[in-house]
């Protein structure tokens, strides 16, 4: 069983809302840990984002209480009057994800029988210590770059392997490749999207996140990688062409790295194109066929590059 730092945080941070809400002497302490358990999330801006919707619904919900339960008294019908409005107004402002704690709060003014100053403060002052204690705590978040250069590497191995086995493809025509790895790196790319994902939210400051950028990188290499597979198996036979394609290949597959790059394999792309128009003219159906899948394989190798050189580009 494995326990994360959420689980932590709330584990520690529940119990010490109560204990500062109990040293002020709230009444209704424990809804201090309540608001803590709600508002710790995973990532900074969801913990302020989860902190700020749930301090608007309950000053919104005081509002409310205040004006149904002082017009129309203590009982359970102004409640059920007071939420359907509550509600539907939480939702108009987008601070609905707080509906849930402010009808904690909607119930300590309900049971208060009557709502004054002190009553009010004492409700302000639970919110403040609950919501304070979670974004205190969420101030401090583990640095993700060590799991997200793990998932880089699996990936540009991955990556490797996959040009390799094509550039086999092409100069024998078949093998016995599994194709485990197409698999694994869909996964990779999957996961590594996300936890990069959540370490932009974990820098609210930072306007540009290499991480992020650099698997939606690969991502769309990855697409068009699996675009190149049935171009390759329409190929069979020794042809010429195919076997520089799959030495271009190999040595692209030795160079798959978050290095710049991708400007000295375009130029050797363009010479292969260059090469193939000013060779002679296909003599049969089948010949005709696989130089257009050829020409065309020449034409996603060269997104798949260029898609790099757009990426060192917004590196900078």
């Amino acid at each position: 069983m494995k326990i994360g730092y959420r689980t932590i945080k709330t584990a520690i941070g529940t119990p010490i809302a109560i204990w500062i809400a109990q040293l002020m002497s709230l009444e209704n302490f424990a809804s201090a840990g309540i608001l803590t358990i709600l508002c710790i999330q995973v990532t900074r801006k969801r913990s302020i984002l989860s902190a700020w919707h749930r301090f608007a619904a309950c000053i919104v919900a005081m509002i409310f209480s205040f004006l149904f339960f002082e017009t129309l008294g203590y009982n359970p019908i102004s409640i059920g009057l007071m939420l359907f409005l509550f509600i539907p107004t939480t939702v108009k402002l987008k601070i609905s994800p707080g509906i849930v704690t402010s009808s904690v709060i909607i119930l300590h003014l309900y049971g208060s029988k009557g709502i004054d100053a002190g009553v009010v403060t004492n409700e302000l002052l639970l919110i403040i210590v609950g919501i304070g204690t979670a974004l205190l705590l969420n101030l401090y978040m583990p640095s993700m770059d060590k799991k997200l250069y793990d998932y880089q590497e699996k990936i540009e191995h991955n990556f490797t392997v996959i040009l390799k086995e094509l550039a086999t493809y092409l100069r024998e025509g078949d093998n016995d490749w599994s194709g485990t790895e197409l698999a694994e790196t869909a996964d990779l790319l999957e996961e590594s999207k996300t936890m990069a994902f959540r370490d932009v939210e974990n820098h609210l400051l930072r306007s540009h996140n290499q991480h992020y950028h650099y698997f939606n990188m690969r991502l769309k290499q990855f697409e068009l990688l699996e675009r190149m597979l049935p171009l390759v198996s329409r190929i069979s036979g020794p042809y010429k062409h195919a076997v520089k394609i799959a030495e271009f290949f190999e040595e692209l597959a030795d160079a798959v790295h978050p290095g710049n790059t991708a400007v000295i394999y375009l130029r050797q792309i363009q010479a292969l194109r260059k090469e193939f128009r000013e060779d002679n003219l296909p003599e049969s159906r089948e010949e005709f066929e696989v130089r257009a899948s050829l020409f065309n394989l020449l034409n996603e190798i060269e997104q798949y590059l260029i898609i790099k050189r757009s990426f060192k580009k917004s590196d900078v």
